[in-house]
């Protein structure tokens, strides 16, 4: 029986990878239903002030063909309250790298009182859109 009913978590997913593939599905061994929020372009380009090789649109149609992933919506936030306001998840899943942050802390503290928790889940080591993007451009061709 799965721990959760309803989980989510949230994420460029550009230059879809097998982090992200390991991600969504140790979040999906934990609960009935999981939810994956793709940040929309602007949202990404304000944050990480980087505009993301692969759309939207094309990034939350390949997320949305996951096995492992049972609905797809696009978010213009970050904040995991918002987006319990929609969805009124009981778990929301990130990467244990991000464990001991300010912004995930705070988000642990604003979730509790909604009954929802953050789960932190094993982080693939090594890999990462900005990683692959880095490495291609260092190429050297022959």
């Amino acid at each position: 029986m799965k721990k959760y009913k309803t989980g989510y978590t949230q994420g460029t997913f550009d230059m879809f990878h097998i982090g992200h593939l390991n991600l969504l599905h140790q979040a999906k061994e934990l609960c009935e239903e999981l939810v994956v929020g793709v940040n929309r372009d602007q949202l990404v380009s304000e944050y990480k002030h980087k505009v993301p090789v692969v759309n939207e649109h094309d990034r939350a149609a390949i997320v949305a063909e996951m096995r492992c992933v049972d609905k797809v919506v696009l978010c213009d936030t970050l904040s995991k309250t918002d987006a319990w306001q929609q969805l009124h998840f009981d778990a929301v899943f990130i990467g244990n790298d991000w464990k001991g942050n300010d912004r995930w802390r705070q988000t642990e503290t604003d979730l509790k009182p909604l009954g929802a928790e953050v789960v932190y889940l094993q982080h693939t080591e090594g890999v990462s859109s900005t990683i692959l993007r880095d490495k291609e451009r260092t190429k050297v061709i022959d």
